[in-house]
């Protein structure tokens, strides 16, 4: 199967990708907030007051996402934020949301579209039977729009992929043909705005424009499809974001005032957008913007069905929709939902008509209750680090946050104030109604396994990527400081050979330790006591003679020698000093006692460091490995994929065949070994995209003896994975089934030890966020 890569490379590739909703919004705003102000006789007053309160707005959730991009990079953005502070109400509140805002999305913007178009055919506006020609053009085109979602995102892609692009050089085209007519004009900011005669209708006005910040929330879902390491990815995401609602805020400044100025609001043939595009741009420029108009309003229409389309796919893995919902045809995307949005959109236009103004009511809504659900999350968040860490310099973080929430939160009261009984009240009603459809079938159908639950939450929120991108496939691991205990046995010194192949490769250094355990300590299987080699002068003449042998060889060696808690000195050293540490084990003797037993278990549970394990018996492969196939065990779990850049590292450096296996542990259906199969697809065309040799394998029912057998079948070199992910591969590296799995090992094996609260810290402290790792694994 051949696999391609959906890395966006920079912030302007992002933005282009994911910017169609937010970049529309000017388009169809200034009607229904003019009309209001204009009506009421105080656009002198209330106009620019309102603008700026929304650059505000958008200018203090900006600085939140900007958080959440840091902190949640594996593409499920606020949702996914929302969903750690608050737990699974907030998955069931989001995902009842998400579904009404995507719908109403395909409706204002196909109202908005038809508007485009009327206004260069008025007879559009007639009536035939009842019903408006535009209303039928409308149905129409919805139909097709789901017609090509549903034929694929490459389908979709081409149809609708560069309007994005378009509609952004047309509002910087407007922008400087404004600038060119009639200078720099920004919107007045009227203090007696905010005065009680007129702070209703300033709110009124604000509450209309706010629906500039819908789909404002995808640039943070945007984060895991970007190529480099995660601080990068946040960084580009941002830039995607500053681009598009960069270009919005200058819109609404620069043009904004010009389309108070030429335009007239009660004009019911004309919308204002058209109106001041045919008096600031010459001809044909009206009529190309007009095209442009109606391309990015469909490639809109046409994103919120995909985003259905994903949403009920990670709903139906994570249980919370029947199958049927979720199930793909054969260009391996959900129609079924599509058609549910395109049913429920031509009956709105048939019964309620094209009028975007209908629909804008309840648009802006939805986005800010989920705005607000992210700023609390992040202000718990926050507040939690702060207390933790005890940094001042979170505290300006802190309060932008509050800030935030403050405000998304007072702009979602505003909104049901306004707006309540033009159609806000259908989130009173839906909500609970969805909600409860959502608990009942995750009921019925049970938890689902934790590849499904992962793999679902992340596909919920692709509204503009149509598969799950794994998120750190690409990188590699630094492999240049090597750890190796030895104590004079033939045993020990049979991981040498590999030593010198990860030297010579990596051009790494070798540390050799000897361990003297102190009176009445463990000793590791395998090692032997104080008594023997001897004492300190001749292990250091043993480790002297070994380290000369390497250097011999031109490797860059040196030892020590320290007397203590075996596992304990170990971990000590790897974890100061070490990139690996690699050793070997005596056979079906001591293995037991030394993996299942209490040292073995410090090492993995304590050591950050990985392990490379060899069992030498009568076989040769286990006896060393030439790196030459690895077989490379995953779950599903973030943590089970830290494995990735090691996996990376050696398979580009000796040129390995890797093999993704997973083993269905607790379902045998065929629609969870499908989602499998998606899933390590998508991981194999990362890696291939890197120029390495992949296959996948879903096979098997037990993971102990899949994974031995597997490794005995495809006689592979290494078996790697990471030991304490946060599903089945904790059980599987520290259960019995490890005990079967290590015990029967026919190659070496690669440990990577993840510990769940520890990791989690390096990554925040990665961000600066919060104090020392000793710190956090210390409470």
């Amino acid at each position: 199967m051949a696999h391609t890569s959906h890395k966006l490379s920079n912030s302007l590739e992002g933005a282009l990708a994911g910017g169609g909703d937010p970049a529309t919004s000017p388009l169809y705003v200034f009607g229904p907030f003019l009309k209001l102000v204009v009506v009421a006789g105080v656009a002198q007053i209330t106009f620019g007051a309102s603008i700026w309160l929304v650059i505000l707005t958008i200018a203090v959730v900006s600085a939140m996402y900007r958080l959440v991009m840091i902190w949640i990079t594996d593409g499920s953005g606020g949702s996914g934020l929302s969903e750690e502070e608050f737990g699974s109400w907030a998955v069931k509140t989001n995902a009842s949301i998400t579904f009404i805002e995507y719908t109403l999305t395909f409706l204002v913007s196909v109202a908005a579209l038809v508007t485009f178009v009327a206004d260069r055919f008025p007879s559009l506006n007639e009536t035939i039977f009842f019903v408006q020609y535009r209303a039928i053009l409308a149905i129409g085109l919805s139909i097709l729009t789901g017609w090509l979602v549903n034929r694929g995102p490459k389908v979709a892609a081409r149809a609708f992929g560069p309007a994005t692009g378009a509609v952004l050089i047309l509002m910087w085209i407007l922008v400087f043909a404004t600038i060119l007519k009639r200078g720099l004009q920004l919107p007045p900011l009227n203090l007696a705005a905010f005065t009680p005669r007129y702070l209703t209708l300033t709110l009124g006005g604000y509450a209309r424009i706010l629906a500039v910040m819908t789909g404002i929330e995808v640039f943070a879902n945007l984060v895991a499809a970007y190529d480099g390491k995660p601080r990068e990815k946040s960084r580009k995401a941002f830039g995607s974001m500053v681009i598009i609602m960069g270009t919005t805020s200058i819109t609404m400044l620069i043009v904004g005032p010009a389309i108070f100025a030429l335009s007239d609001p009660l004009n019911s043939e004309l919308s204002v957008f058209t109106q001041t595009m045919d008096q600031l741009l010459p001809q044909p420029l009206p009529w190309l913007g007009t095209l442009v108009g109606v391309a990015v309003l469909l490639s809109a229409a046409a994103a919120s069905a995909q985003g259905l389309q994903n949403l009920a796919l990670g709903l139906k893995q994570r249980h919370y929709v029947p199958a049927f919902i979720g199930r793909r045809n054969k260009y391996g995307v959900a129609p079924v939902p599509v058609w549910i949005e395109v049913a429920i959109v031509a009956s709105c236009f048939f019964f309620l008509g094209t009028n975007e103004e209908t629909y804008l009511a309840i648009y802006a809504a939805g986005v800010f209750i989920l705005l607000s659900m992210t700023g609390w999350a992040a202000t718990r968040r926050l507040k939690r680090e702060v207390r933790d860490a005890k940094k001042d310099s979170s505290w300006p973080a802190l309060l932008g946050a509050i800030l935030a929430a403050v405000l998304t939160t007072l702009a979602t009261l505003i909104i049901f104030g306004e707006r309540f009984f033009e159609g806000a009240w259908i989130y009173l009603i839906f909500i609970p109604i969805l909600y409860a459809a959502f608990s009942f079938f995750r009921i019925r159908l049970g938890e689902p396994t934790p590849l499904a639950d992962h793999v679902g939450r992340l596909t919920a929120e692709r509204r503009y990527l149509p598969v799950y991108e794994p998120t750190e496939t690409a990188q590699e691991a630094a492999i240049k400081r090597i750890l190796v205990p030895l104590d004079g046995s033939d045993l020990a010194e049979e991981s040498l050979s590999v030593v010198s192949a990860l030297t010579r490769m990596f051009d790494a250094q070798v540390k050799l330790v000897c361990v003297s355990p102190e009176s009445g300590r463990r000793v590791m299987p395998g090692l032997r006591t104080a008594e023997s080699p001897g004492d300190t002068q001749d292990k250091r003449y043993y480790l002297n003679y070994k380290a000369d042998q390497l250097r011999m060889a031109g490797t860059k060696t040196d030892f020590e020698i320290r007397r203590g808690e075996v596992a304990a000195e170990i971990c000590a050293i790897a974890h100061d000093q070490m990139d690996m540490v690699v050793m070997s084990t005596n056979g079906r003797s001591g293995l037991r006692r030394f993996l299942i037993g209490s040292v073995a278990l410090e090492v993995v549970q304590n050591a950050s460091t990985p392990l490379l394990l060899l069992q030498p018996t009568g076989d040769w492969r286990s006896r060393s490995t030439s790196f030459k196939r690895l077989l490379v065990t995953l779950d599903g779990s973030q943590f089970s994929e830290r494995i990735l850049p090691y996996v990376t590292t050696l398979a580009r450096s000796f040129n390995s065949e890797v093999i993704l296996l997973s083993v269905p542990v607790g379902s045998t259906s065929e629609s969870y070994r499908e989602t499998i199969r998606g899933y390590l697809d998508n991981l194999a065309g990362e890696l291939e995209s890197q120029g390495l040799k992949v296959r996948t394998l879903v096979t098997g029912s037990a993971a102990a003896q899949t994974i031995v057998a597997t490794a005995e079948t495809e006689m592979v070199d290494l078996i790697m994975v990471a030991t304490h992910g946060r599903s089945g591969m904790d059980r599987f590296m520290l259960g019995s089934v490890a005990e079967r799995v290590v015990h029967n090992m026919p190659c070496p094996i690669f440990l990577l030890p993840v510990r769940d609260a520890l990791e989690t810290a390096e990554e925040t402290l990665s961000e600066g966020i919060v104090a020392s790792k000793q710190h956090f694994a210390g409470r």
